[in-house]
């Protein structure tokens, strides 16, 4: 590679990592070219870009990056994972893992700090956004519930009062 093109990657590499909240760092050594694409199509449903890149380009590409805290995985042939949805690439990539023995997940980072092999499977283990943001819709939406209940029940038991009485004088 040129001294250029080198730079190019690099610059591409940092301000996409400025971007990103989440990466995963990865061995991909004994996957095929047709294995590998298949990663990179079930990420790209999530947004995540998957980048096989020389270790000396990463670590300059990480410096005033999040990714700073994963450069010590960078040895070997690594692929870098990165983007903004983390629990959806830490599902993609645990989902690869398991199907393909080769492949090894080093480890990854959320927001600037670094995360174990069983912090991303445990990233993957978690329901999906929308599912969260439902739930947590819910909960904020069950207090208030409960309040209009219990307004509106005041009236019906006065009206249930109302209707009993009545009953009453009817069968005198």
């Amino acid at each position: 590679m040129k001294r250029e093109d080198k730079q190019r990657v690099v610059d591409d590499l940092h301000s996409a990592w400025l971007q990103a909240s989440a990466g995963v760092v990865t061995h991909y050594r004994g996957l095929t070219v047709a294995e590998m694409g298949d990663l990179r199509r079930r990420l790209r449903q999530h947004n995540v870009s998957l980048q096989v890149v020389k270790n000396t380009l990463a670590r300059r590409a990480a410096e005033g990056t999040g990714f700073k805290a994963a450069e010590e995985m960078f040895t070997g042939p690594v692929a870098i994972a990165y983007g903004n949805d983390p629990v959806g690439m830490a599902k993609a990539i645990s989902e690869f893992a398991k199907e393909h023995e080769k492949f090894e997940v080093k480890g990854g980072l959320l927001e600037g700090k670094f995360i174990d092999p069983q912090g991303i499977k445990a990233l993957a283990s978690l329901p999906p956004r929308e599912v969260l943001l439902a739930q947590i819709l819910g909960t904020m939406q069950a207090p208030l519930g409960a309040f209009v209940r219990t307004l509106s029940e005041v009236p019906a038991s006065f009206v249930r009062t109302l209707a009993a009485i009545r009953d009453q004088k009817q069968a005198a």
